[in-house]
């Protein structure tokens, strides 16, 4: 059985879905993304992925095709049609497909954006093996863009870095600028030294990753000590933890960075709560 997809208001199977070679996307990467997760059926922080995606579209000049309660309802018939237990939802809006390829973007009044939307099943989303034994880390040099803030589809050198990762034996890497970490390749990157929880600050060097807000909220919720600025990999490799969060993955314990096992070499006590906290404060709250 084929997946439902949505593709510019309608909901076709996904052998059937289809865009224009002329699509910005494909030919310019010109174009936004967000990835919701899905817990028992309902959405993860949905309002937060909706409200990037709202300053995403704003910083391009590209214009919003559909308001939230309409994105929410796509998302949920979706999960509803594929069945989704658990897994994610995939959005992505591009500036769409004019007659022809220009640099110049393409007026809006005449070119209307493309919407489209999949899902993927991942069971055991929650329960994940990784994050009981933890994951490996290279460091690499970040060679991104300048405006890694606006969540585009402009993912080459992210690809690249798990693909030097893996080729190194390990699961991810963190990207290093000017001597400091900025992020992992798709997740925010964080360190525990003497129980305070340390991340890079926000600006246009990172993402500003939903699941890292409602994690650093449910930190300090838990009178946890949180300091936001940046560290580099040998404080990463002198932590007592180290930890990645993303809607895919939630909460991460990182065990080895460039081959220098992390505190005791295992996923430890406040990764791990936080992970617990994070699960269950989401499935409270999920839509």
């Amino acid at each position: 059985m084929t997946r439902t997809v949505y593709v510019n208001g309608d909901y076709v199977p996904e052998n059937d879905a289809k865009i224009s070679v002329f699509d910005r996307g494909f030919l310019m990467a010109d174009g936004v993304y967000e990835v919701t997760s899905v817990l028992d059926g309902k959405l993860i922080d949905f309002a937060g992925h909706a409200k990037r995606l709202e300053r995403s579209l704003s910083e391009l000049n590209m214009p919003q095709p559909a308001c939230l309660p309409e994105l929410l309802d796509i998302h949920r018939e979706l999960v509803r049609l594929n069945g989704v237990e658990e897994g994610m939802v995939y959005l992505q809006i591009t500036r769409g497909a004019p007659d022809d390829r220009d640099f110049v973007f393409p007026d809006p009044e005449t070119t209307e954006p493309t919407v489209v939307l999949f899902t993927q099943n991942k069971p055991g989303l929650a329960d994940s093996p990784a994050a009981k034994k933890g994951i490996k880390v290279i460091s690499i040099e970040d060679q991104r863009w300048a405006r890694r803030d606006i969540k585009t589809v402009q993912l080459l050198f992210p690809s690249m870095g798990k693909m030097m990762a893996k080729a190194a034996g390990a699961d991810d890497a963190w990207m290093v600028e000017d001597g400091a970490v900025t992020e992992g390749t798709s997740n925010n990157a964080y360190i525990i030294k003497n129980n305070t929880i340390i991340t890079r600050h926000l600006g246009n060097e990172i993402l500003h990753g939903i699941t890292r807000a409602a994690v650093l909220r449910f930190a300090r919720e838990a009178q946890m000590k949180v300091e936001e600025r940046s560290f580099t990999i040998a404080e990463a490799q002198e932590a007592d933890e180290a930890f990645i969060t993303s809607a895919s993955t939630f909460v991460m314990p990182v065990i080895e960075i460039d081959g220098a096992a992390i505190g005791a070499g295992a996923p430890g006590p406040v990764a791990t709560r936080l992970r617990e906290i994070y699960l269950d404060e989401s499935r409270k709250a999920a839509v």
